[in-house]
């Protein structure tokens, strides 16, 4: 994965060349290279053009993952996790956040 100016990309082997994405945006876009370094200066420079097209149109670009999750839940496990974020001593997003940080963390 890359990382650039908040945005993320993903990349994989195709043919003896790297190809790429940019994730979690409704628009699309892709870069490619020879080498996992051209590959990485592909993805700078493609969103780099993205943000100077959407300037240029006058549009906001579209961002990565803002760190918001609607979430549905049963009001039973609602109430069964609330009640466990406030005998961890923690608001229930923040009993929550932990839960998932600790997922995302194992391999």
């Amino acid at each position: 994965m890359l990382e650039y100016k908040g945005y993320v990309g993903t990349v994989e082997p195709d043919e003896g060349a790297f190809i790429g994405r940019v994730v979690g945006l409704r628009d699309v876009i892709t870069f490619e290279g020879e080498t996992y370094r051209e590959v990485e200066q592909a993805f700078r420079d493609s969103i780099d053009d993205y943000l100077a097209f959407c300037a240029e149109r006058g549009e906001q670009p579209d961002r990565t993952f803002k760190g918001r999750i609607p979430l549905r839940l049963t009001p039973e496990v609602h109430r069964r996790a609330a009640a466990r974020a406030e005998a961890e001593g923690l608001s229930l997003n923040q009993w929550i956040a932990k839960r998932i940080e600790a997922a995302v963390a194992r391999p």
